[in-house]
């Protein structure tokens, strides 16, 4: 069957991202799961996987183009009645056209060619935010006619990125993704402060049997115990699509990572409700290191169907994050501190750490969201369980 392969939503807060290199050949077979493509986001370079056997019919998108969410890249000879994958939480209803850069070479503008060049008014206010010249646009239109807003971003897609307007973008798509968010999901917000003791305790026993290199870390338990809550609980593991909730029996936890010059990822851990700690713990190791080096594939950005965040390596106590749509939930950690805790009428100094969720009211509420957060802290209180 023949389909079109489209550049997916790699995150609520992407837009665009520019073709870097195809990785197979028209004729060649692909496979399922197999990295077909590399693009650039301001994010750092992702490989974009095929989502069913097949063999790539034609290229419609050259490397160097920018491309729009939802443009075709190619078309497929998928093996048998496959359809692609819904990957954009919000797909367009028609195939975005390919941005595709201007020509390389621009030469210089004589005075009397620049008189010539006429830009409408949202070309000349988004020219003027960028710090584009108007006398440099020559090459954006024929003689006489109107540059527009489309060739301005065009023309600033083509320009190399410097390390502080890369920062500035993907601070600017983050932002932008994360004020759609706050404004459309009725969020709502609870917190629970749990006894991190036992959790520590089972830690230290555990990884003193084990070498340097396959010892877990804290984070690791409270992912598991997440994913293990959100498998029980109905309402937090899915996305909000099309107007109704959509569970998903499989948990993907989406893993926030702090990335070179600012910003974050949240790549997923795939069906970490089912694998056990030590298998879990290489593939957080692993995410962790492709993410900071600007490398990751697309199915990871897709998959994630609940996020965990911390701050808590930057000693916050509290922090109360915004749902990554077309997710329902996300979880908080804060830093995990002693402080005063009463056991059975007596005073001790234990290591506390507060959980806050955010989750949907279109799909929980609260009594339901102080379940889910109770079934994570029995999980860690328990850690054997794990």
């Amino acid at each position: 069957m023949r389909v079109e392969f489209r550049l997916p939503s790699l995150g609520a807060d992407m837009e665009s991202a520019t073709l870097t290199e195809w990785l197979k050949q028209p004729g060649e077979p692909i496979h399922r799961g197999e990295a077909i493509a590399t693009v650039e986001t301001t994010k750092g370079l992702i490989d974009l996987e095929a989502y069913e056997d097949g063999t790539i019919s034609e290229f419609v998108a050259a490397p160097g183009a920018r491309l729009m969410v939802g443009a075709v890249m190619a078309h497929l000879e998928l093996e048998g009645a496959a359809r692609a994958p819904e990957l954009s939480a919000q797909p367009p209803s028609a195939p975005a056209p390919p941005l595709e850069a201007p020509p390389p070479a621009a030469a210089a503008v004589t005075a009397p060619e620049a008189a010539r060049v006429r830009l409408s008014p949202a070309a000349r206010r988004r020219a003027h935010e960028l710090g584009i010249a108007p006398e440099t646009l020559a090459h954006a239109a024929a003689p006489g006619a109107i540059v527009h807003l489309q060739d301005i971003e065009s023309l600033a897609a083509a320009r190399p990125a410097a390390p502080g307007e890369a920062r500035a973008a993907m601070r600017q798509a983050i932002g932008a993704a994360m004020a759609r968010a706050k404004r459309e999901i009725p969020h709502y917000y609870l917190g629970h402060t749990l006894d991190f003791g036992p959790a520590r305790a089972w830690l230290a026993q555990h990884n003193a049997q084990l070498a340097v290199g396959e010892r877990l870390i804290e984070a690791v338990l409270i992912l598991k115990a997440v994913a293990l809550a959100a498998a029980r609980l109905e309402g937090f593991n899915g996305y909000w699509r099309d107007g109704r909730f959509e569970r998903s029996a499989a948990v993907h936890v989406g893993a926030a990572i702090a990335v070179r010059g600012g910003g974050l990822v949240a790549p997923a851990l795939l069906d970490a409700h089912a694998k056990d700690l030590a298998a879990l713990m290489r593939e957080f190791s692993a995410l962790v290191t492709r993410a900071r080096a600007g490398h990751l594939r697309s199915g990871e950005f897709t998959s994630a169907t609940i996020t965990v965040t911390s701050l808590g390596a930057d000693g916050v106590d509290v922090l109360y994050p915004i749902i990554n749509p077309p997710q329902v939930a996300i979880i908080g950690a804060g830093a995990i501190r002693d402080a005063p805790w009463v056991i059975e009428g007596r005073m001790e100094v234990r290591p506390l750490i507060t959980l806050a969720l955010a989750a949907d009211h279109r799909v929980t509420d609260g009594r339901l969201g102080g379940r889910f957060l109770r079934s994570i802290a029995a999980l860690l209180a328990d850690p054997q369980s794990l």
